[in-house]
């Protein structure tokens, strides 16, 4: 008999990729988003699938499933800081009205749960590299304290139903991811160099370009979050790459794997924009047997060819304003 997975937020970056390796593994996925920041373009090529259904849900809202359920996963969240500066309580609501609807249907239906939370939770980090045990440096009432709060009261609510229900649940706290499927006007640093330099402009650095960043392509944060599904794990789990490098350095990256020779201009550095970001992934290789794999001239050459084909089709959204925007 199939195992069914229900995923929310299935047609956003990281969703979408991992509706794909459900798929590959033999899943059946039901596919849930409401498409406020998700794109239906991303899981165009499941359509055909027998074994794929998409419908359009607000998991803040009541539904119901009518089959059995063995995974419920929930991703559903906008990530980037101009969504989530765009729609705040909508970030504050699917985190904590969204996280509980999920949780629910898990508990209902005897399913694993599965919470991809982020490496904001730790927020500006006092702490480096970032530890799962480490509580964090977050400003409960800054400009980018809906998407933090809203994680770090999912993680809660999600250790409240495991310890006070019996439901099996994991946590993942991600940490920079990049790759296809992106887009290119979201406002994170990589798509918005990638951006930049493809068009030939100037790429922009937030303050001196000193604070650090560590990015892990697409596919193995999904192999990363297919393996704590399958686990025993309660607590939170790293999951990101740890070679770390300064935005400056990045920037240089980024020009020369476009050819851009336009170079780079500096504004001011945001509110509490972390200063540094890596993860310590020492529990997601003891417990799961996880590192990731695909180098960054790789996954960045690949991320590229993607972005050069969205440029080609004209999928592109005209806003030059969303390239000025936090870097994470």
């Amino acid at each position: 008999m199939l195992k069914l997975a229900v995923v929310s937020g299935a047609a956003g970056f990281v969703g979408s990729h991992m509706c794909d390796r459900l798929l590959a593994e033999g899943f059946a996925v039901l596919a849930l988003d409401n498409l406020l920041t998700g794109a239906e373009r991303n899981i165009d090529h499941l359509r055909g699938n027998p074994r794929f259904e998409f419908r359009l849900q607000d998991v803040t809202l009541p539904f119901e499933v009518d089959s059995t359920v063995d995974f419920v996963i929930h991703m559903a969240s906008p990530a980037s800081p101009r969504d989530y500066m765009m729609y705040p309580i909508e970030t504050l609501d699917v985190g904590s009205l969204g996280t509980r609807q999920m949780l629910e249907l898990a508990q209902r239906k005897n399913a694993k749960f599965l919470l991809t939370s982020t490496s904001e939770t730790y927020g500006d980090p006092a702490v480096h590299p970032q530890v799962e045990s480490y509580w964090g440096n977050v400003n409960p009432v800054g400009l980018r304290s809906c998407y933090d709060e809203s994680k770090r009261f999912a993680e809660a609510i999600t250790m409240a139903y495991h310890r006070n229900r019996g439901v099996k649940t994991s946590i993942a706290r991600i940490f920079n991811t990049y790759g296809p499927r992106m887009k290119l006007n979201d406002g994170r640093v990589v798509p918005a160099f990638m951006d930049q330099a493809l068009n030939g402009e100037p790429v922009t650095i937030f303050g001196d370009g000193t604070q650090t960043r560590s990015f892990c392509y697409v596919s193995d944060l999904v192999d990363g979050l297919y393996r704590l599904m399958l686990s025993s794990e309660d607590y939170p789990v790293n999951l990101g790459n740890p070679h770390e490098m300064t935005i400056a350095e990045f920037a240089t990256t980024i020009l020369e794997l476009t050819g851009s020779h336009a170079g780079v201009v500096h504004h001011d550095l945001p509110e509490d924009d972390p200063k540094q970001r890596r993860p310590d992934i020492s529990k997601a290789r003891r417990v799961l047997g996880w590192s990731p794999v695909v180098t960054l001239e790789e996954g960045m050459r690949r991320t590229v060819e993607y972005f050069k084909s969205i440029q080609s089709t004209k999928e592109k959204e005209a806003d030059p304003e969303a390239r000025l925007s936090h870097q994470i």
